[in-house]
């Protein structure tokens, strides 16, 4: 094993490190912060680089061996604490806030990207949600189906809009007054954090997403 042991088979990583999708870790898959927990899925490495599974939101990816030197053995275990809707009200102003400042420092959209500065749709909302202690599955279509489904007009601060043409591909946080906040592509979106508008009949990014109306959702609880 290329670890130190672990009692619990989990670690912490002391820094930002990147997962890949492949064993080749060419393309990126998610990122894991500082202090989340993670635990291989093998002992034995293929190719420089270890699968693993972060342990909040199960998501599984490659770690490159040179990146082993960040993860320290955890004396406890991942403990999930689920959380509830009136704790979730509780704590949309500064879920909103977390996006709000995140916009306000020079970024792009990354692909895979749940750290600051670059993040990609679902990892701002992930990380958002995550920094009030309430845990979204990683990826857009998975946060669609965690969440309750409510229609247009149900729409409250801090509820998420889904977008995609065939399934769900994209995701975004509703600000009030018909306006979101999401982490968009270059290619018909803001290239990084914007602001757009529920509408057809401004921005060409609004009306581009606008096009794409998928589904509407509230988070009731934490995974």
């Amino acid at each position: 094993m290329f670890l130190p042991p672990s009692k619990t088979g989990e670690y912490i990583c002391s820094k930002n490190i990147d997962l890949f999708v492949s064993v080749d870790c060419q393309e990126l898959s998610t990122q894991s912060a500082k202090g989340r927990y993670l635990k291989p899925i093998s002992d034995t490495p293929k190719h420089g680089a270890l699968e693993v599974c972060l342990c909040e939101d199960n998501y599984q990816g490659w770690l490159p061996l040179s990146s082993l030197e960040y993860l320290q053995p955890a004396e406890n275990g991942y403990q999930k604490e689920t959380v509830f809707r009136e704790y979730i009200s509780q704590k949309i102003p500064a879920i909103i806030d977390f996006c709000l400042q995140a916009h306000q420092v020079p970024n792009y959209y990354l692909w895979g990207g749940t750290v600051a500065p670059n993040y990609d749709c679902s990892g701002l909302m992930q990380s958002a949600f995550a920094s009030q202690g309430v845990w979204l599955p990683r990826d857009s279509y998975q946060q669609e189906d965690f969440c309750q489904k409510i229609m247009r007009e149900e729409l409250e601060k801090g509820d998420l809009i889904f977008f995609g043409v065939k399934k769900v591909t994209h995701v975004a946080l509703y600000l009030g007054n018909n306006r979101y906040i999401h982490s968009s592509g270059k290619d018909m979106g803001n290239n990084g954090i914007g602001i757009n508008q529920l509408t057809d009949d401004l921005d060409q990014v609004s009306r581009n997403y606008y096009q794409q109306l998928w589904s509407y959702g509230r988070v009731i609880q934490s995974l």
